[in-house]
């Protein structure tokens, strides 16, 4: 009896494989771009400081969020995962739209936004199904609670406990949260002194 073929793989799977392929090459794409635009013209000091508006409750989503995660181990309900069931990436999302208004570039906007659409489409797909295939109430949990964009009003799990529970420090410091707040302060150290540092180093060439 001959075994049946192999099936092909889902487009999570395949989308998976691409992105992971990308992923390297398309932050140096935006790594060097970014650089490319800082060159070209100088940062506006109101730009930046409108960025401030995205970029910090970006930082504060993510911290936030990372205190209440407990990956793997349990779906988490409460906190901003009453709101949304993405907010780390929501709050990536924010940081970065954040950095495209500070350097008033559409292309920087656009390779970001690519990038995201590329790289976290799958992941978020792949999350959740390993969440619907570990936790038997993801699926009443998707129901209540939007993939990314947030409700006004947290959702109420009527099979939750009595303690909703409550941030933890420790869980941020474990998932070394600040990472990302030390990588938005050298991004803006950059917008401030990359520039002229380096055309300080050109002049000093010629």
């Amino acid at each position: 009896m001959t075994q049946p073929a192999n099936p092909p793989q889902d487009w999570i799977a395949r989308w998976q494989r691409v992105a992971r392929r990308i992923r390297v090459p398309l932050g140096f794409v935006t790594a060097a771009l970014y650089l490319f635009e800082l060159w070209r013209r100088a940062p506006q000091p109101a730009a930046v400081a409108w960025s401030l508006a995205l970029v910090l409750p970006g930082l504060w989503l993510r911290g936030y969020a990372a205190g209440y995660v407990k990956k793997n181990r349990e779906l988490t309900q409460t906190g901003p995962y009453a709101y949304t069931r993405n907010p780390l990436y929501l709050g990536s999302m924010l940081i970065a739209a954040g950095f495209a208004v500070a350097l008033l570039s559409w292309p920087v906007a656009l390779v970001l936004a690519l990038g995201f659409g590329v790289i976290y489409v799958p992941v978020i797909a792949s999350e959740e199904r390993f969440l619907r295939s570990a936790f038997s109430g993801f699926d009443q949990y998707c129901q209540q609670v939007p993939r990314l964009i947030p409700r006004l009003t947290p959702a109420r799990n009527p099979g939750e406990q009595s303690a909703p529970g409550t941030f933890s420090f420790s869980l941020y410091l474990r998932h070394r949260e600040y990472n990302a707040s030390i990588g938005a302060a050298l991004l803006y150290l950059s917008l401030l002194l990359l520039r002229p540092s380096l055309a300080a180093l050109v002049r000093g060439l010629h």
